[in-house]
């Protein structure tokens, strides 16, 4: 499982921006979202390079969590 903190999240709508970016990363199985925290937490085996990029594109900066 994958930590990301995305940085900008003030809503629902955001926070399924974030959803539908990372659903759309190969070897993505699984995106949770916590809008409270600014936190993702995906389950797969993405490229996590892609899957930054990916959920930066759509608005959103993102870093993983160590």
């Amino acid at each position: 499982m994958l930590k990301l903190k995305v940085d900008d999240m003030s809503c629902g709508h955001c926070a399924a921006t974030v959803t539908k970016a990372a659903q759309n990363v190969a070897g993505v199985e699984k995106v949770d979202v916590d809008l409270a925290k600014g936190e993702a937490l995906i389950t797969g085996t993405p490229d996590i390079a892609a899957l930054i990029a990916a959920i930066d594109d759509a608005g959103f900066p993102a870093k993983e969590i160590m």
